[in-house]
């Protein structure tokens, strides 16, 4: 497992458009969220530990901002050959075992991770209503213990944006593994 930090693309830069089969057999682009007032883009996979840490908090994200108008989005990037646990029947097994409540997309040609400049899993990626970047950097200040969590970056910029104000504090990457490439 390489260890990788996000990129921290530039904040105000357009969400990429993209077009992607979810595990519920739909297409989603970036229109489909068209009328959510801040969109959280996630780079992720089945296998990585520091999504299998996070994901609980993700869920739990989602389900604690679905009534605020705040989508979470998952896609998964990686090479499914070399990586069968990535598989998109998996990806869909993992969905129903652990009841997300949020899209979990497929990006089989990785170009949409290219075009957003995501380099690891979880890569973290917020955009406003306008769909420009406001927040890129980690969930929270402790991925592997919970009960630890002091600082949650994440909660605290979605709430920012949406009290439609500028993100502050400092934004630190992400970090997980990196992103399995073709």
């Amino acid at each position: 497992m390489a260890l990788m930090h996000s990129t921290m693309s530039p904040l105000g830069s357009s969400a990429k458009a993209f077009e992607l089969t979810g595990t519920d057999g739909r297409q989603y682009s970036l229109e489909s969220f068209a009328e959510r007032e801040a969109l959280v883009i996630i780079f992720m996979c089945n296998h990585c530990p520091y999504v299998k840490a996070v994901l609980d908090r993700l869920i739990t994200l989602q389900n604690d901002y679905k009534d605020r108008n705040v989508q979470l989005v998952g896609i998964n990037s990686n090479d499914t050959v070399k990586y069968p646990d990535d598989s998109m029947e998996n990806m869909a097994n993992l969905v129903i075992e652990k009841n997300i409540p949020f899209p979990y997309l497929l990006d089989e040609t990785q170009a949409v991770a290219k075009s957003y400049d995501a380099v690891c899993t979880p890569d973290f990626f917020v955009y406003g209503n306008q769909r420009t970047l406001l927040y890129r950097g980690r969930m929270d200040d402790n991925w592997q213990e919970p009960d630890k969590i002091t600082k949650n970056d994440l909660r605290l910029a979605l709430d920012q944006i949406l009290e439609g104000k500028e993100v502050t504090g400092e934004q630190v990457p992400s970090m997980g593994c990196s992103i399995k490439w073709k």
